[in-house]
């Protein structure tokens, strides 16, 4: 399949979010693995600020890059709070570069210990105010193109339109509840996902990818299932075992 037609199936996906049934959580997540594929990167995370202007993870390509964003955030540091509190783009960040390891001394060495070398972050605008970020991690040196750059963005406004796209959003106040919505419901789905993954004995990878997989056979919204999951109101079991089946992605 050509670039062309990954970027045409994107804006296939971006359509059919208009519908009463959206699953923001799945789409988010398939979004960031589509960043993958588009932008030839090694990671991908999506953050989303929180009531208190904190970013909170809400979707990632992998799960290293969850575990990374989450150590950068929890010590207030790293390219995506940057360009979160700025709204400026951050591209072509050499993680091994001494300024940039003196500057985020923490990120820096986790990035790099995980295998990154390259950061750049792309805000999530709303009417001129950052709502979230994109952030895209290499693990070649080679900057991004231009190209590469604006197509970035255009998936970073994509992922906006359909954080907001439920609702016509007239009052600031309502637009916070809405995301503080999703993010509580992204932390449901994590709880689940690592219930099931100490359940299985599998990595936190492979409980989502089978939990992510019979939701969408059975037309649940993640934030439900995980629910149902996290309140033992479902028998996990009547979840296909990642080692006895091969979820869809």
């Amino acid at each position: 399949m050509t670039r062309e037609q990954r970027m045409t199936e994107v804006f296939v996906e971006v359509a059919d979010s208009l519908t009463d049934e959206f699953d923001l959580i799945d789409f988010l997540q398939q979004l960031s693995a589509r960043c993958v594929e588009l932008l030839d990167v090694a990671a991908v995370g999506i953050l989303l600020a929180d009531a208190h202007d904190t970013l909170q993870t809400m979707a990632a390509s992998d799960e290293h890059t969850r575990l990374l964003e989450l150590f950068a955030l929890q010590d207030h540091q790293g390219p995506c709070v940057d360009c979160y509190r700025t709204g400026e783009a951050r591209t072509g960040i050499n993680l091994t570069d001494p300024e940039t390891a003196a500057h985020w001394p923490q990120f820096a060495a986790r990035a790099t210990d995980t295998g990154f070398v390259t950061a750049n972050v792309l805000p999530l605008r709303l009417r001129g105010r950052v709502i979230g970020t994109l952030a895209l991690f290499q693990t070649d040196p080679d900057p991004l193109s231009g190209q590469d750059i604006t197509l970035a963005q255009a998936l970073a406004d994509v992922a906006t339109i359909a954080i907001l796209q439920q609702r016509t959003l007239d009052h600031g106040q309502v637009e916070r509840a809405q995301l503080q919505y999703a993010l509580t419901s992204r932390i449901v789905v994590e709880q689940a996902k690592g219930i099931l993954a100490e359940r299985w004995h599998v990595s936190p990878d492979a409980a989502f990818a089978a939990f992510r997989a019979y939701a969408r056979a059975h037309n649940l919204q993640l934030a439900e299932l995980a629910r149902d999951v996290a309140a033992s109101t479902l028998n996990s079991t009547a979840i296909p075992h990642p080692n006895r089946s091969t979820p869809r992605h």
